[in-house]
């Protein structure tokens, strides 16, 4: 099976700029591709995640992956998907962030002996004279036909600046640069990209008479459209720190029944023939599914040791022994307590488990929440700085998500 019919299988391709002449290509030479990655936080997240496991297919396959790390482009910011314009950073805080994105890439793919390159944006963009770029560049886009793009009609209604109006610009000359240095001959990237790939793709057809290709993957969303990677603490990211390796498993064994049999095709490397086979699951074996979900994919991320620690972990607080040594922990100051208690509703905005103390009440009043397996009903409930001593409390939210939480 093709590395195209793969990718295709797992339900990972949505759009190609030319489908027979991309899988000709794919199936007659090694080929060189490149992915962006802009540099707007410390850590990948979930959907960069996505991006690399489909760079690993290719790899796998024998093709060469250009990790291209958006040093110039960040300090525009794409307009994609944003209703606002993007936080503007320092250039030392978009190095530092591509120094964490390297680290976390070199887990996902080889880079050794040439197998993949991991290139700065920043190395040429940055560089350009505005007016030669204007000349040589800025001529071959229409301003018509860029407004029409989904990335700026969303944008017009509150105001597109001409910064990011240059976005579009500055990706495809990326597409140009890479092909002229490089060789690369396809851009991949999510759905939402797709306007800028064809940008790209049309800039180096008319600078240099050559046909290169673009190529799309689905993004990561659950059944109902709603983009997965989020919590009700913000992003799910790849740095431990961020998202501990615990959590980052729950996050997956906690998907809906009907988006595990679509994550295992689209985040994992187990043969899809099994995966097919698993398509009538139903009721306990969908758990099953879920659990080898978490497992595989936390094992990519963190590594095998972690995985394995989250799943016992798991596997024995949904046995009902909520005595775990690898669980969350949360550990209190002094200075959380008021007169040596802390309200329930502090304690857990301050455990991450809910944002807000209007969001924890809620699920207060809901049912939703247990200490040490007892279920609390007042949300004005208050703790005692003693109950923290020792081991501490475990504070449960929902059936799956626990936090030991200690006084320091």
């Amino acid at each position: 099976m093709s590395v195209l019919q793969e990718l295709k299988r797992r339900g990972l391709i949505a759009q190609m700029t030319h489908e027979k002449e991309i899988e000709e290509l794919l199936e007659r030479e090694k080929v060189t591709f490149y992915i962006g990655f802009d540099c707007t936080a410390d850590s990948l997240h979930v959907g960069h995640f996505l991006q690399l496991v489909v760079m690993a297919h290719m790899q796998k396959a024998g093709h060469r992956p250009i990790a291209l790390l958006g040093t110039g482009t960040t300090m525009i910011g794409d307009p994609t998907g944003k209703t606002d314009m993007r936080k503007m950073l320092t250039k030392e805080e978009i190095a530092h962030n591509a120094v964490c994105f390297q680290k976390q890439m070199s887990k996902m793919l080889d880079f050794s002996d040439g197998n993949a390159m991991m290139l700065q944006n920043g190395d040429w963009l940055l560089q350009l004279n505005y007016m030669e770029f204007l000349r040589d560049i800025g001529v071959h886009f229409s301003v018509n036909r860029m407004l029409t793009a989904e990335c700026f009609k969303t944008r017009l209604e509150k105001g597109l600046s001409f910064l990011e109006f240059n976005y579009m610009l500055l990706q495809s000359y990326d597409f140009l640069h890479l092909h002229q240095e490089y060789g690369c001959k396809m851009e991949l990237g999510g759905d939402d990209q797709w306007s800028n790939i064809i940008g790209g793709v049309e800039l180096v057809r008319r600078v240099c008479d050559e046909q290169v290709y673009g190529m799309t993957f689905t993004l990561l969303t659950t059944k109902e459209g709603k983009k997965m990677g989020k919590t009700e603490g913000g992003a799910v990211w790849l740095d431990p720190n961020k998202t501990s390796p615990y959590d980052f498993f729950q996050y997956w064994r906690n998907v809906d029944d009907a988006d595990v049999i679509r994550c295992l095709k689209m985040l994992t490397f187990l043969p899809i023939e099994e995966i097919e086979k698993m398509e009538v699951w139903q009721g306990s074996e969908l758990n099953r599914a879920k659990e080898m979900l978490a497992y595989e994919v936390t094992k990519m991320v963190h590594g095998k040791a972690e995985a394995d620690k989250a799943l016992e972990t798991a596997r024995t607080l949904f046995g009902g022994q909520a005595a775990a040594k690898d669980m969350p922990t949360v550990t209190l100051a002094e200075a959380d307590f008021s007169d040596g208690e802390i309200g329930l509703l502090d304690l857990m905005v301050k455990a991450g488990i809910c944002p807000s103390k209007g969001e924890a009440r809620r699920l207060v009043l809901g049912g939703g929440v247990s200490v040490d397996e007892q279920k609390i009903a007042d949300p004005a409930l208050r703790l005692e700085a003693d109950r923290f001593a020792g081991e501490g409390i475990i504070l449960k939210k929902g059936k799956k998500v626990f936090y030991r939480i200690c006084r320091g």
